[in-house]
This record gives C-alpha cells, structure tokens and sequence, in this order.
C-alpha cells in the first residue's frame, strides 16, 4: 500500500491574503507530491511497505537519509496543511488555551517564543508545539524534514502545531522575511485542529 498526496481542506487561494495560492499550489503539488512520490520509491519492496507513516518515523534512525526525509516531508505536510484554515486565526480555546497559558504565561508569551524559534531555525526545518509524554508542552524546532515523533528526535513527543519554514514555504510572497511570514501564519492557525491534537 503506497502513500498518496492528500487533498487540500480548503483551495490554493483560500488563505489569501496571508499565504498567497502560488505559494500553496507549488508547495502542495510539486514539493508535497514530491515527498510522497519519494517515500513510496524508498519504501517500496521493504519490511516499511504497508506499514503507516507514524511507524515508519518511530524507527527512522535505523532507516536510510532517503526514508528519513521523505517520510518526514509527507507527514511534516500533511499535518501543516490541517493546521491552516481561512477561518482560522485568533487564540486558541479549551484545555489547549489553559494549557499555553499556564505553560508560558499567556498567549502572547507563547506567540513571541514559537516565533523565535522560527525565526532563528538557521537553514530550512520546522518550528513545533509539543505535547510531551508527561502532558506538559515545549517548543522547539528541527531541521530539514525531522519533527518530533522520530525516535532520535532531540524533542519526542505529539506535534500540536507545526510551521514550515523552508524558504519554498514562504519565498515568492516574503523573499527573506520570514519574521513576516512568520506574522501571517498566526492569521491563519487552525485552533480547532490544534486543540483535537491535543485532547487526542
């Protein structure tokens, strides 16, 4: 059983005008394909074959550069387009407000800290919430296509919310400022998906 591409929640130019739809259709069609196209490749005729993608990244240190990245792009992707809506934006609600609240002193804490950390990922990677085995949440970031369900990951645990900042994510609407890029996305955060991670 092979991965496919999943479809988009809403359409390329839903998140106009914070993320514009050339970005998202590129970055949908060819880069997320691409991962997808490439785990099958990789997998295929293997003991991964068949098996699913939180499997496949729970024993990654074991497996070749080709596996670890292009199963970390397919699922890295699939969560980030999830955890976009165009009626998202705003704070998030529930057991998961409550949760940042406590953990860094209220949302706007919690907005500066995951923006740096962002911001200051040197090359391309990833910037997560995470909610750790014990409950309790911490942000970090990862390089490349890693994230936090790898077995060797520097941070384990469940990504709540995740935010690609690769330079393909953001560089025909923000060129270098990803700081702005950076700005839009919290206009467009899904809490709603934020907050089911979390409970799940």
């Amino acid at each position: 059983m092979s991965f496919e591409l999943p479809k988009l929640p809403y359409a390329y130019d839903a998140l106009e005008p914070h993320i514009d739809a050339r970005t998202m259709e590129i970055h949908h069609s060819k880069h997320h394909a691409g991962y997808t196209n490439n785990l099958n490749a990789a997998i295929a005729g293997t003991d991964l074959d068949g098996k699913c993608i939180g499997e496949i990244l729970a024993s990654v240190s074991r497996q070749s550069a080709a596996i670890r990245n292009n199963g970390g792009g397919y699922y890295n992707h699939d969560l980030f387009w999830k955890l976009m809506s165009p009626n998202g934006g705003g704070e998030p609600t529930g057991e998961l407000q409550k949760a940042i609240n406590d953990t860094f002193g209220g949302f706007e804490q919690f907005k500066d800290k995951f923006s740096k950390a962002a911001a200051t990922r040197f090359g391309s990677g990833w910037a997560w919430l995470v909610k750790l085995s014990d409950g309790s949440l911490k942000i970090c970031s990862t390089p490349n296509q890693d994230n936090p369900l790898m077995d060797d990951a520097e941070v384990k645990g469940t990504p709540i919310l995740g935010l690609d900042v690769w330079e393909h994510a953001y560089y025909l609407k923000f060129q270098n400022r990803r700081p702005d890029y950076i700005s839009e996305f919290f206009e467009v955060i899904n809490w709603e998906e934020a907050l089911k991670r979390f409970q799940d």
